[in-house]
């Protein structure tokens, strides 16, 4: 049994609240959630009344350090990743931050060098690999059902803001200096959906743009002006050859949507995503996506009674609780995050 403790875990909304805690509550036999963490006594203790939680902290150095807890969980905005990482190495724990893991390829190699020196697993939350279409598509694609990678095409298109405004939490994820805008977020899952699937990326060509030159914050009115890019397009030369291409915006207020399409020498796979109430579901690492085959025949796939955040979340979950079992390194490491972020930056 695993004991976890997550850093934000706030009871009221946040990422660990609609992804991390039902996934853990989906898997009893493998996790226990030792400790919750969040920078209010108030709101620590809250959280462990909702969620089940042993233990409450407000200091993430008492949470790592905990002897029950196993794993920490990194959950909160970009910019604390660093700082919550390394308390968490310190202590000799094993740690699974959301990407992105650092606001710079030169943060994520600094977390990846500690990480190694403290021997322990160092895990980043690329959840979308673990999406049921596409661990399905990924098999068909190593089985050799499609043949030969011939070319790919990749769209991730969401809405933020809009005539609503967009809500104040959000505000920063338009500040370049926090490492957590559309390039970093939607640009980083969509590119490592594509990676993982159509194979190792030898080149990677990017053009960027910034659209919507002001947004208005919906609980207050205040207006901030972005200066993180709303479009980025790329070409991307992979390791056997074949050109990929992919887009990502946040201007899609009337059909947000993910669609990827992998053409073979043999035939295609084409995974869509699914309509869902809220835009920002809509994302790579998210989405409820679909599997079609050559013809545009849906793959069968297999179903889940989890809120839709929560799936890909308690794939990754799964899996790593194998890899910590058997030695085995499956699930994508702080490495993997620093290629990632290397290759954006290209």
């Amino acid at each position: 049994m695993i004991g976890v403790g997550i850093l934000g875990a706030s009871p009221d909304r946040g990422w660990a609240a609609m992804a991390h805690l039902p996934a853990l509550a989906a898997l009893p036999e493998q996790y226990r959630l030792v400790a919750v963490g969040t920078s209010r006594a108030e709101s620590a203790q809250e959280a462990k009344r909702r969620f089940g939680a042993a233990h409450a902290f407000t200091n993430a150095q008492e949470l790592a350090g905990h002897p029950e807890v196993d794993l920490v969980v990194v959950t909160v905005k970009v910019p604390a990743h660093r700082e919550l990482v390394l308390a968490a190495l310190a202590a000799g724990k094993h740690v699974y931050c959301e990407w992105p893991l650092g606001r710079d390829a030169a943060e994520d190699e600094e977390l990846a060098k500690a990480a190694e020196a403290a021997g322990v697993r160092a895990v980043i939350g690329l959840q979308g690999r673990f999406s049921p279409a596409v661990v399905a598509a990924k098999k068909l694609i190593d089985e050799g059902r499609i043949g030969r990678i011939r070319t790919a095409t990749l769209l991730s298109a969401r809405a933020r803001g809009g005539a609503g405004g967009v809500p104040a939490w959000m505000a920063y994820t338009f500040e370049k200096a926090s490492g957590a805008g559309l390039v970093e977020v939607l640009g980083g899952h969509a590119v490592d959906l594509l990676r993982h699937l159509a194979g190792p990326i030898r080149s990677f060509s990017t053009r960027s743009t910034l659209q919507v030159t002001e947004q208005v914050i919906a609980e207050t009115g205040e207006r901030i002006t972005p200066d993180t890019p709303d479009h980025l397009a790329a070409v991307a030369e992979l390791d056997g050859g074949a050109l990929a291409t992919v887009l990502v915006h946040d201007n899609e207020q009337f059909r947000p949507r993910v669609h990827l399409e992998i053409a073979g020498t043999e035939g295609s796979l084409t995974l869509v995503s699914a309509p869902e109430p809220q835009s920002l579901a809509i994302q790579p690492q998210i989405a409820r996506l679909e599997l079609r085959d050559t013809h545009g025949e849906p793959v069968p796939l297999p179903g889940s009674a989890l809120p839709v955040p929560a799936v890909n979340v308690a794939g990754l979950y799964r899996q790593l609780a194998v890899d910590l079992r058997t030695g085995s390194r499956v699930v994508p490491d702080f490495r993997d995050a620093l290629d990632l972020h290397e290759l954006l930056a290209m």
